[in-house]
């Protein structure tokens, strides 16, 4: 193809030269043009010598064309076939945002998410027998790693936390979540490992969405907070469009971390959820979006710990008399309309007996259970697009055979009231709290109050 169009090329530039010289070749070399008018005059030799230099200059530049055609032919490759596509090619792209982290897709084979988060905290403590104290620390710090593997049905997520009050006594680890998700199931998703057991709402909601900077007093004392084991769960249980939903799990029963066998023994949970105007971010504290139609959230759960070895169930002291069998129950709601914001629950845990007793270096001691049910109603109320006004009140009521500590606490410090103002620079992955807490019991005098400024970030 490059060859002929090379010969085409030298063929129409001789032509052209020809026609624009108004020369026939044969006449250029001072022969007869054939079939010229005899009439005309013949040129003259000087005419001759002037149309022989321009053919020689332009026959040159004829030349030199040629040459620059050759090369460029010379260097144009042919036409490669079609690649086909690789086995196991996958593209791979990187993405970053505030509060999500920094994200590494490998295509559907893999990805991996880091994310960090930074709460610092300054709590001034008041009481009327005591002297104001003044606490600044890091109160916690934050790694997640989260991502996919084999195809995006197969999920994982770690939580590290290396803050002073984040581990349990006894149980140094910095893990506090570790899973592995399999998706695939609209109504049977299985998550394996160490996470929240999904019981209850106040203490299954994640830190970084809280309106005040601490939870509920009530939670710290009758949540069951993390434990090992499988859960079995879906969303949109029967196809119904987000509006039910439900999880099953089975539990080890000792909580995260716990290291030592025991009595066997496991921790069996079940929870219903009802969205009756479809699915929204019920487990985000406050109402950002400040949508103009209602949202709601209603949740019940119980669970029972067979032979737990912990004085409150999934925490606390371990036990070394003997187990208990503690029952849990809890009920909660959400309600989210136009800035306002509502969490009402209601918890409940419950032990067989009130007590064990044994000898201990040849004297009788008693470990006592802990009964006891709890409620509270928080309230927010956005004022501006990035400022809430938030209040809330609970209280820890003991029931039954329960332990002399736990009610004479509650009679101190049983009830809590408090409100706070949040400054959400960009929701809830960077915000600025400041809150105030009243614990109080029987008489008002023997109260305490904490005052708390707090800067919570997640990059």
């Amino acid at each position: 193809m490059t060859d002929r169009c090379a010969r085409w090329g030298r063929l129409t530039l001789g032509v052209a030269l020809t026609v624009a010289l108004g020369v026939s070749p044969h006449a250029a070399h001072g022969e007869e043009a054939v079939g010229a008018p005899a009439s005309e005059a013949p040129p003259t030799a000087a005419q001759l010598a002037a149309l022989r230099a321009q053919v020689q200059v332009l026959h040159a530049q004829q030349l030199a064309l040629e040459a620059r055609l050759d090369a460029s032919a010379a260097r144009i490759p042919p036409h490669p076939p079609a690649e086909e596509p690789r086995a196991g090619h996958h593209s791979v792209s990187f993405s970053a945002a505030p509060g999500k982290g920094l994200t590494l897709s490998v295509g559907d084979l893999f990805s991996l998410s880091l994310r960090t988060r930074v709460q610092v905290r300054d709590t001034v403590f008041m009481r009327a027998d005591q002297p104001t104290t003044n606490e600044i620390n890091v109160r916690t710090i934050r790694l997640w790693l989260q991502g996919h593997m084999l195809t995006p049905d197969l999920q994982f997520g770690i939580q590290l936390a290396f803050g002073g009050a984040d581990s349990d006594p006894g149980t140094p680890s910095p893990i506090l979540d570790a899973y592995v998700d399999y998706l695939r199931l609209r109504d049977l998703k299985i998550r394996v490992g160490q996470f929240f057991v999904p019981m209850d709402r106040g203490r299954t909601t994640f830190e970084f969405a809280l309106q005040l900077s601490e939870r509920a007093q009530i939670f710290s004392e009758l949540g069951l907070g993390r434990d090992v084991g499988i859960a079995f769960s879906s969303t949109d249980l029967f196809g119904s469009h987000g509006v039910l939903g439900y999880s099953l799990g089975l539990f080890g029963g000792e909580g995260k971390n716990h290291f030592g066998g025991g009595p066997a023994g496991f921790l069996y949970v079940a929870r219903i959820t009802l969205t009756p105007f479809g699915p929204f971010d019920d487990y985000l504290e406050g109402d950002l979006q400040r949508l103009r139609r209602p949202r709601l959230a209603i949740g019940v759960g119980g669970a029972y710990n067979q032979n737990a070895q912990r004085t409150l169930s999934t925490g606390g002291e371990t036990l070394t008399l003997g187990t208990f069998d503690y029952g849990h129950a809890a009920a909660d709601v959400v309600l989210k309309w136009a800035g306002f914001s509502l969490f009402g629950e209601v918890i409940y845990r419950q032990a067989r007996q009130g007590s064990l007793t044994g000898l201990v270096n040849g004297q009788e001691v008693r470990q006592w259970s802990r009964s006891a049910l709890g409620y509270v109603l928080q309230i927010g109320v956005m004022v501006h697009d990035r400022v809430e006004l938030t209040a809330r009140f609970d209280q820890l009521l003991p029931i039954g055979q329960t332990d002399p500590t736990l009610i004479a606490m509650a009679a101190v410090t049983g009830k809590e009231l408090g409100g706070g103002i949040n400054v959400f620079v960009y929701g809830h992955a960077l915000k600025l709290q400041s809150d105030y807490q009243f614990l109080f019991g029987d008489s008002l005098d023997t109260g305490r109050h904490a005052l708390r400024f707090q800067l919570d970030a997640s990059f």
